[in-house]
């Protein structure tokens, strides 16, 4: 297992809490290194990271990166059991996270930072901001009183979540959700986020 990473990979925090044996590759994003043509080849034809390789076999996507490997080692208990309900919301709630939510604040940050500000639209950052907060409210009411976004343990969509909600408290986005707040943090000071987040 080989990961090809910078600093806040999603798939090593699961790797970490996985307790598998894998290889870090860090990449220099700074000095271009993913956009080598050897790494454009051979690891990820778009040039970019996260990119897994698991005997030999190149894996793109953070988000297939974690449930390929949840499955993988399912003693592990890091995802439902196929068939049953909490897989259905395991698969429903990770799919929220990654075409609902992640979305909205990557097109805020495009409009508010990415992009030079003459090609930055007010408008479509305003309505970034507005579809986040409509999906975060569902969040919110999801995860009330529960430790879990789903079932009665910490599974690889929790990874994803507080990951992505920790990237929206950055932007200042979660700051009218205290229940997200707190969600995000008490999953990102488990040992195994700490250690993924320490370089």
């Amino acid at each position: 297992m080989k990961l090809y990473f910078a600093p806040r990979t999603r798939p090593r925090w699961l790797l970490e809490e996985l307790g598998v044996p894998y290889e870090l590759v860090r990449v220099d994003l700074a000095s271009g290194a993913h956009k080598h043509p050897d790494y454009v080849q051979h690891v990820h034809p778009l040039g970019v990271v996260p990119a897994l390789e698991d005997g030999g076999q190149p894996v793109m996507e953070s988000t297939a990166h974690l449930l390929h490997l949840a499955d993988r080692f399912p003693e592990k208990g890091l995802a439902p059991a196929p068939g049953s309900p909490e897989r259905a919301e395991y698969y429903q709630w990770i799919s929220f996270a990654v075409t609902t939510l992640e979305p909205q604040l990557e097109d805020f940050l495009e409009h508010t930072q990415s992009l030079p500000e003459a090609q930055r639209v007010p408008a479509l950052a305003d309505r970034a901001v507005q579809r986040f907060h409509d999906a975060a409210r569902v969040l919110d009411a999801r995860l009330a009183g529960r430790e879990f976004l789903v079932g009665s343990r910490f599974s690889a969509a929790d990874v994803l979540m507080a990951s992505l909600l920790a990237w929206a408290g950055a932007l200042g986005r979660t700051k009218d959700f205290p229940g997200l707040q707190a969600y995000a943090k008490r999953h990102l000071a488990r040992p195994a986020a700490q250690r993924a987040r320490a370089d």
